[in-house]
């Protein structure tokens, strides 16, 4: 909760930097960004201790890691002045999605034991959330990019005097987001089948959240090869980052549910 009220004054003091078109100092949203993101470490910490695996059992600690890569690799890019305006498009994020999982309905308690159980298997969920973490700060990115490109054409003035880099190097930001997340969830969907096996009992065959990821893997590897082919490039590439992630946010937790193997 602590997390989430920093991740809230973050977002209402990302309004006056886009009002002022990035033109202000942005120092103050990334300490309040990273103050969150210091309670949100002692959660995970203390809750994974507490369970001696990695803290990914519900969908409350399955939200609150997704949410916890995306703000690991901003704080990474955030110590470079010129990448820390994306501080102002992941704090709304943040929010919004962290007020989402503090629905006690996606904490129950836990049982006599985890339901997640050795080491390839907490690596397996490991690499996916850290991958939707990749993807998430690349749809940041891609809204960044739309919002440049936007002031290009409509309001030059805007685009010149902000703090923001040029739109190629936004460009860029994106693909290489988007290609580590993409690597990260090859391997981590690779590690079950190769190292681990289907549960006892049950079958992969038709699980929704496999036949999800499935999806999903496919979606994210044509977008990386039609974008290395150019064919999608500029607007539509950013729209097509944007919309696949936005297609994760909303299904995530659906599919879960249906899934004997993951609910």
């Amino acid at each position: 909760m602590l997390a989430v009220a920093a991740y809230g004054i973050s977002m209402i003091f990302s309004v006056f930097l886009w009002r002022k078109h990035f033109r202000s100092d942005n120092r103050v949203n990334y300490a309040l960004l990273m103050l969150g993101l210091v309670f949100h470490t002692i959660t995970l910490g203390k809750r994974g201790f507490s369970l001696e695996r990695c803290p990914v059992n519900n969908l409350f600690e399955a939200t609150a890691f997704i949410l916890w890569t995306l703000l690991m690799v901003y704080a990474v890019l955030g110590f470079f002045n010129r990448l820390r305006f994306l501080g102002a498009f992941v704090a709304p994020l943040v929010f919004a999605v962290g007020v989402f999982a503090l629905m006690p309905s996606l904490d129950p308690p836990h049982g006599p034991e985890p339901e997640f159980s050795g080491g390839w298997v907490s690596l397996h969920a490991t690499l996916i959330l850290l991958s939707y973490g990749s993807f998430g700060l690349g749809a940041v990115a891609a809204t960044m990019f739309l919002t440049q490109d936007h002031d290009l054409k409509l309001h030059k003035i805007q685009a010149i005097l902000s703090k923001l880099p040029s739109i190629e190097r936004i460009e860029k930001v994106e693909q290489r987001l988007l290609l580590a997340g993409f690597t990260l969830l090859t391997i981590g969907l690779a590690i079950i089948p190769i190292k681990v096996g289907q549960p006892d009992g049950m079958s992969f065959a038709g699980d929704s959240k496999v036949l999800w990821s499935i999806v999903v893997w496919v979606a994210y590897s044509v977008l990386v090869f039609a974008h290395f082919k150019k064919h999608f490039v500029g607007k539509r590439f950013a729209w097509s980052v944007i919309a696949s992630f936005v297609f994760v946010l909303l299904t995530f937790w659906g599919t879960n549910l249906m899934s004997p193997v993951h609910n």
